[in-house]
């Protein structure tokens, strides 16, 4: 029977700590990196900054979405053996495009059950590295063929199902719900004020660790590492947040000529990576980073996917037997500005508790990590202002919806 959704409860779920690089624009300092090394560094990083013996992990579940170098199918091999991790430990790849980050968390709690104790969580992206591809010349080229080679980052923005590329599913959005282009451009401009005023404060510095020039070493095998590009010897933070300019996003022009989806009410394109370790519960220690207590995936229209996060919001606080007031937070993934508030109006979110440090469309959106990010940064808000609940969510390409219920485990009895 078709039960609309699926929806998992986490009894002994942990997420111990969770760190990531910064966000860095398309083209920039992280442009010539490997997703495999970006992933290698969270790795080790999360591990050390939660004091854990890489040889106390036995799961780890790494997930990308772009085949971004010629050693893609070994991703999450290599980020578990390079981060230190038993050889006998396996390793699964995980995908569900930009709830990615949520899937791997969803995955390891689930994995606690079969009797895993400590699962190391790794999403990781290269938009720059996303091929010029060719799927229909194996067999080479006959004289007169069209030659299909296609940018992969720009066409995978499209659903051939409806026949609608990314943008205009928001468009379809505004529509329906009523959003003018000055409505969606105010709130653009407030994501980038709340992002640049959280980096200048030094607010977002805790959960980045800084990238720079590295050689990843392991015992008989091949080295491999970071290499910096354009100069640069380090990147401690994001790029791509800057002060709101509500008179510069007006001036842009729409991507699609009867939308309001611009490119400055869009989230930015960049690479990153982030790390989690989940482990038990059991202990319930203060310095767990947040609990893990529920998910909830549906699946949605595809032209209108960016509704996704509502029905999947709804369903995750029905079976867990809560109401949108007792949630002290909420992190939404801004895969553009008209899809988030179409979400708020639908749920009747109320915007002082909606990604108050701002989101994707100020830091960006490395498609499979920022599930992760937006838990960190949503668990660091519950802790710093005392709140129990928090709700982190994301519409996904093809028409989904994903959303992931934490706790603050200061709230624990």
């Amino acid at each position: 029977m078709n039960t609309g959704g699926q929806y998992s409860a986490f009894t002994d779920a942990a997420i111990f700590d969770a760190v990531r690089t910064p966000w860095v624009d398309l083209g920039g300092a992280l442009a010539e990196v490997s997703p495999i090394d970006l992933g290698i560094k969270v790795g080790r990083e999360v591990l050390a900054r939660a004091q854990v013996d890489p040889l106390a992990v036995d799961s780890v579940l790494a997930g990308s979405m772009a085949q971004a170098s010629f050693d893609a199918y070994l991703l999450p091999r290599h980020i578990g053996l390079y981060s230190g991790v038993a050889q006998s430990v396996p390793a699964l790849g995980v995908q569900r495009i930009c709830a990615t980050g949520f899937e791997l968390l969803r995955q390891a709690a689930r994995q606690l059950d079969d009797g895993v104790q400590l699962a190391l969580c790794v999403a990781t992206e290269s938009m720059s590295r996303n091929p010029i591809a060719a799927y229909t010349h194996r067999g080479g080229f006959r004289l007169g063929a069209q030659v299909q080679f296609k940018d992969f980052l720009w066409e995978a923005l499209y659903d051939p199902a409806p026949g609608v590329d990314m943008i205009t599913t928001a468009d379809n959005l505004a529509r329906r719900y009523g959003l003018s282009r000055e409505a969606v451009d105010a709130y653009a401009c407030a994501s980038h004020q709340q992002a640049f005023a959280a980096q200048q404060a030094g607010w977002l510095a805790p959960e980045i660790v800084a990238v720079g020039h590295q050689v990843f070493e392991l015992q008989g095998y091949q080295p491999r590492g970071i290499r910096l590009s354009r100069g640069v010897a380090t990147v401690s933070q994001d790029s791509h947040p800057r002060p709101g300019d509500i008179a510069a996003l007006a001036r842009l022009r729409s991507v699609h000529e009867d939308g309001v989806q611009t490119a400055g009410n869009s989230c930015a394109v960049v690479d990153g990576a982030a790390a989690a370790l989940v482990g038990r519960a059991s202990a319930c220690r203060d310095t767990h980073l947040a609990l893990l207590r529920a998910s909830a995936v549906v699946g949605v229209a595809p032209e209108f996917m960016g509704i996704g996060p509502a029905p999947a919001i709804r369903l995750l606080l029905q079976r867990s037997g809560l109401n949108l007031e007792q949630i002290g937070r909420f992190e939404i993934n801004e895969a553009q500005a008209a899809q988030v508030l179409a979400v708020a109006q639908e749920l009747e979110l109320d915007p002082s508790r909606l990604n108050v440090q701002g989101g994707s469309l100020a830091l960006g959106h490395p498609l499979a990590a920022s599930g992760l990010r937006l838990v960190l940064t949503l668990a660091r808000q519950l802790r710093e202002h005392n709140l129990r609940y928090g709700v982190a969510a994301a519409c996904v390409g093809g028409g989904q919806g994903m959303a992931l219920l934490i706790e603050n485990p200061a709230w624990c009895a």
